[in-house]
Order: structure tokens, then C-alpha cells, then sequence
């Protein structure tokens, strides 16, 4: 285990996830709540998701790093500047929910992706509706996506039906790491 992940499940741990009665995305009942925005702008933290996510990015070798607003757009840019920071640059993408009505009318935001190799991000993996949207915009906008990585994976299905969509899915961190059981 890297020194920046066993830092960063030691934050998450401290800082980020709450006890209690939560409703998750899915609408399924939990006994506790992982709340990454919490960190992924804090400047502990920052730093130390670039490093884990580039670990993580690797065996994919993208050329660009995102996902769906909001959740990801941290994230993406911990690695744009951990990556810059170890002289192998990755560059960072926004995936909107929707096109803008405006202006240029696009969904990805940032570099253009056409013809990249892109790897989807996410903070927290529950169902895996988020990182599945962003796909299929970044697919529209001619890009390959060619994994989808997620810091925390809560074991509910969402890597599974990632990878049944046809996409490489890894995660950083999963719940025996937090000492937390499945609610």
C-alpha cells in the first residue's frame, strides 16, 4: 500500500464518512454516508488523490481524465497537476449533464477529446449511473473511453454493471479499507 493511499483512507476515515440514516443515490437505505466532496477540494486531500488515482490510471494510459460535473471536476484536476508535477502530463475534461443551450453546445468541456484515450472518473461508486453517463457523451464526442476508476467503491453493483457496459472498472479504495460492512 502507497503511503498517499494509507494517508488518504486515513482522512476519508477521520473526516469523510458519517454514521447514521442515509438515502443513497439509489434509493437504498445505508447506515453510513462517504462524503468525498468533503475532501476532494480540501488541500490535504488534493494531493493525495492525484497520486493515488494516477496509480490507480497507469495500465490505461490515458491522454485525458473526467467525469460527470460535479463529483468528478476535483478529481480530474488532482491528477492534471500530480501528473504535470511527475513530468508526464494528463490533461482534465468536465462532462456536463446536459449540453449547453449556448454558446458552443457542448457537454465535454476542456481539451478536445476526439480521437483520445480517456479514463471516466468518480469520487464515490454507488450505482455506477454517473461515470456510465459521462461515457456516452465522451463516446458522442469522439473519444475512447478506456476505464473508469472511482476512489471509494461502496460494493453495491456499481462495478459490475460498468464492466457489463463494457468498460474496465477499478477503484482505489473499498469498504474493508474504511472498516465499514455494507449497510
Amino acid at each position: 500500500m502507497t503511503d498517499a493511499r494509507q494517508q488518504l483512507i486515513q482522512l476519508i476515515s477521520d473526516e469523510a464518512v458519517f454514521h447514521g440514516d442515509f438515502t443513497l443515490t439509489s434509493g437504498k437505505q445505508a447506515s453510513y454516508y462517504i462524503d468525498l466532496r468533503k475532501l476532494s477540494l480540501d488541500h490535504r486531500a488534493a494531493p493525495l488523490i492525484g497520486q493515488v488515482l494516477i496509480d490507480l490510471l497507469k495500465e490505461f494510459e490515458p491522454d485525458a481524465v473526467g467525469g460527470l460535473t460535479m463529483g468528478a471536476d476535483p478529481l480530474a484536476n488532482a491528477v492534471l497537476h500530480q501528473s504535470v508535477a511527475q513530468g508526464e502530463p494528463i490533461n482534465a475534461f468536465v462532462v456536463r449533464k446536459e449540453p449547453k443551450d449556448h454558446g458552443r453546445g457542448k457537454q465535454v468541456e476542456g481539451p478536445d477529446v476526439d480521437g483520445k484515450r480517456v479514463v471516466v472518473l468518480e469520487d464515490t461508486s454507488t450505482t455506477g449511473g454517473s461515470p456510465l453517463a459521462a461515457a456516452a457523451a465522451l463516446e458522442k464526442a469522439g473519444a475512447t473511453v478506456v476505464g473508469v476508476c472511482t476512489i471509494v467503491d461502496r460494493a453495491t453493483g456499481a462495478g459490475e454493471r460498468i464492466e457489463e457496459a463494457g468498460y474496465p472498472y477499478r477503484y482505489a479504495i473499498g469498504l474493508d479499507d474504511l472498516g465499514l460492512a455494507e449497510a
